[in-house]
């Protein structure tokens, strides 16, 4: 584990270590199945729908797509953008990549919450609820994807992150951005039924595909998945995450050592040795 997920899986465990720890749509799925998003990235033409359809949903940016000349540099969420689409030339051309929060299966955002309020919903969904945050952060330093962002310009500031437009699906809605794809490149749907279609895309297609379903088994799983003709080292994804969910990596501390000879010393010991050793690599 690297200095970087060393950080993350210090902070779940600090924060889970902390605590103690009926919503449907109009023609609701089945509770039991998660739902998520599939992005086949071989029939993204970069054309931004999903970003302005994302921004006018929810009251944030809405980007100037025809002059604000994005795609030209690799971008990450933001507070005022949830999602954004990035352009890597790879081996095959030019590939076009949406990013959002992945709505992992298991979050570690949500394990390192202390009072719940960022919360994984049976539906799927991960969702932020601003009435029981108390500021700490810790889902911004325990997500592997670096997702949740903080207002910090704010004077009542709010995690900011993708939420699968929750609210949408209540009403038995698409999430925005599904909808403004005017090429099919983001299909909604329940987790199963993805996986099988994005296996048959493959199996039918097998030179146009890396055989590969992102998504499915990284980080324990994850709602959205991915498609693609090339590497997904060469599109800007994470490639060594492995298939362990990330609150996993805290069981076996939660259980053999008492709360209050770790919790929060650990956490604090882990950011002081990762602080200090960045000063020392530095130097």
């Amino acid at each position: 584990m690297d200095r970087r997920d060393f950080l993350k899986t210090t902070a779940a465990v600090g924060a889970t270590a902390l605590t103690g720890k009926k919503l449907f749509a109009k023609e609701p799925l089945k509770p039991e199945e998660f739902v998520g998003v599939l992005v086949d990235t071989t029939r993204c033409i970069g054309c931004r729908e999903c970003e302005m359809a994302c921004g006018e949903a929810h009251d944030l940016l809405v980007p100037d797509v025809q002059n604000d000349n994005a795609l030209e540099q690799v971008r990450t969420t933001s507070d005022e953008q949830w999602m954004v689409i990035n352009r890597f030339e790879t081996d095959k051309g030019d590939v076009f990549v949406k990013k959002q929060c992945m709505h992992c299966m298991q979050p570690a955002c949500a394990a390192a919450c202390p009072t719940e309020a960022m919360k994984k919903t049976k539906e799927g969904p991960v969702i932020w609820r601003g009435d029981k945050c108390m500021g700490c952060r810790f889902c911004m330093v325990s997500c592997p994807f670096d997702i949740p962002k903080f207002e910090y310009d704010e004077w009542n500031p709010k995690i900011e992150k993708c939420t699968l437009c929750f609210d949408r699906l209540q009403d038995g809605e698409r999430p925005a951005c599904v909808e403004a794809c005017p090429t099919d490149a983001l299909i909604f749907g329940t987790r199963t039924k993805l996986i099988e279609d994005a296996r048959k895309r493959i199996y039918n297609n097998p030179d146009d595909y890396v055989h590969h379903i992102y998504g499915e088994h990284e980080a324990g799983g994850t709602g959205y998945l991915y498609l693609s003709a090339v590497p997904f080292e060469q599109i800007g994804f994470r490639t060594d995450l492995g298939t362990t969910p990330y609150p996993e990596y805290t069981k076996e501390f939660l259980y053999s050592v008492p709360l209050v000879l770790f919790g929060l010393p650990a956490l604090l010991f882990g950011f002081s040795h990762l602080t200090d050793k960045e000063t020392d690599d530095s130097e």
